[in-house]
């Protein structure tokens, strides 16, 4: 059985804890690598390493590490269909949905090579008499990533293409689940030219997450995960005087107005809910039709492309849908559905009786479901179930709807389907969610704007990737300036005033 390792000091290394845990391709439910898991020693070899190439990285330049960036970006796109046949290995997500992450990861590569420009500082000549100011942004030095299993490609994208063009260093730890695409983004990093150190992947699991927390030398850390732990990532990582940006869990629901383009929204709907087996934190798990007339129409046109969702291995590109990622998370999918129908739900089209393709018997897989007469009371609303199930919740009208999604403790991602202009103009302006689409089933920001949500959803001050990413991994210093004139002055003993 082969090992994935580390990347420390731009080489695969294995590690010294002797610890490793097996990592299944979903689609049969085999084994044949396991990644070996950091040690507190590990983490520590990393940070040191990163630091110790944090104070050149830091004075490189922009530019050329904008440079270095482009030639990445060019590794990139060439081998796509590489990193994408990694990703769905590990994750079960199809090859092109896989090749899709790598797109929108693609795009904050894009983003940060404008570095030059986005680090700009600001200058004003004459705030007194004789006195300039400039204002300057500066890299903290070494940052983390902690990133989920879902996009082991996009989302560390969302982090390293900006930290490093800001000029810091960056430790990743991706998700153990699906570790084999972060050593693929290392290799091309240092082949694009990346100086050792300043990029480094750490594997491990709650032991490396701990010590990366403590480490008096990491200064900021990013997460993408559920909220319990972006929470604990949040208080721990701050409470040791770290920047956090720690992203939580979600619950995105649809509004389905009674003058929506149903079959836009049904088309919308199962994108956005089976797409990559409802494995995405902007998955829209929760429809909420106004009008009972509305609601029977939108379930009549679903039911139908539910059922004829094709679901298999990666490996067929034919493929609608994959496998969950672990057999433990089918087996909470699973009981979420059983619980749901149990609290009063009906089950409308039921994936729990889907069979697996000839030869995938040992797959993670589920059909997709769809639950009606779901209620805010129920489990399967107020809990995030990633994975392809969607309930429907009726409402009576548009504010009865909208109080649906004010309800929730999540505030990431939410969408309504509509053409009127006043109530989207309306909904959009009230609701209390980070990210809004109208008539946009994922509202998920292009790399120039900023990725986050609200309430339980995100932790810390600043969004992911555009200008929020570029305020997070710098520090903003001001310096007042003048010049000896010649002219004697004397000492003040009040408030200095510059006019």
């Amino acid at each position: 059985m082969s090992d994935i390792g580390h990347f420390i000091g731009n080489q695969r290394v294995a590690g010294t804890s002797g610890r490793s845990q097996p990592v299944f391709n979903p689609a049969t439910g085999q084994s044949d690598r396991q990644v070996v898991l950091a040690s507190t020693a590990d983490v520590d070899h990393a940070v040191e390493v990163a630091k110790a190439a944090s104070r050149e990285w830091g004075q490189m330049p922009p530019l050329r590490r904008a440079r270095i960036l482009d030639r990445f970006k060019t590794l990139l796109q060439d081998r796509t269909t590489q990193l994408a046949e990694a990703i769905s290995a590990e994750h079960g997500k199809t090859q092109d949905d896989a090749v899709g992450e790598i797109t929108r990861g693609l795009e904050v590569v894009e983003f940060a090579i404008a570095a030059p420009t986005l680090l700009k500082g600001e200058v004003s000549e004459n705030v007194g008499t004789g006195v300039d100011s400039h204002a300057l942004r500066q890299p903290l030095g070494v940052v983390a990533g902690i990133t989920p299993f879902n996009f082991p490609a996009m989302v560390p994208m969302w982090m390293f293409p900006v930290a490093l063009a800001c000029g810091n260093c960056f430790i990743l730890k991706p998700s153990e689940r699906t570790p084999s695409a972060a050593l693929l983004l290392a290799d091309w990093l240092a082949e694009a030219g990346l100086p050792a150190g300043v990029f480094t992947v750490i594997q491990g699991d709650r032991e490396a997450v701990e010590r990366l927390l403590a480490h008096p030398d990491v200064k900021a850390i990013s997460f993408v995960g559920s909220t319990p732990v972006a929470r604990h990532i949040y208080t721990t990582g701050t409470a040791n005087g770290k920047r956090v940006q720690a992203l939580g869990g979600a619950k995105n629901h649809a509004i389905i107005m009674p003058d929506a383009d149903l079959d836009m929204a049904a088309d919308a709907l199962m994108g956005a809910a089976y797409g990559s087996a409802g494995e995405r934190c902007m998955a829209i798990s929760v429809a909420v039709p106004v009008g009972e007339d509305t609601a029977n129409r939108l379930i009549e046109k679903m039911v139908p492309k539910i059922e004829a969702l094709k679901i298999g291995p990666s490996t067929d590109r034919g493929s609608d849908m994959g496998p969950l990622v672990t057999k433990q998370h089918l087996e909470k999918v699973r009981g979420l559905v059983d619980k749901g129908a149990a609290e009063g739900a009906t089950v409308v089209v039921d994936g729990r009786s889907f069979t697996a393709p000839q030869g995938y018997e040992d797959g993670y897989f589920i059909g997709g479901t769809l639950l009606d007469n779901v209620t805010p009371d129920m489990t399967v609303w107020k809990e995030e179930i990633f994975g392809p199930v969607l309930s429907v919740v009726r409402a009576g009208d548009y504010r009865e709807a909208a109080a649906v999604v004010a309800k929730h403790e999540y505030g990431n991602g939410v969408a309504i389907f509509t053409r009127d202009g006043n109530a989207a103009r309306s909904f959009a302006n009230e609701v209390e969610v980070g990210m809004v689409g109208i008539n946009v089933p994922i509202p998920v920001p292009m790399a120039f704007h900023s990725f986050g949500g609200w309430k339980a959803s995100l932790f810390g001050d600043h969004h992911m990737h555009g200008m929020e990413g570029v305020r997070f991994y710098t520090r903003l210093k001001t310096i007042t300036t003048r010049w000896p004139t010649g002219v004697p002055t004397a000492a003040e003993f009040v408030m200095p005033t510059l006019g």
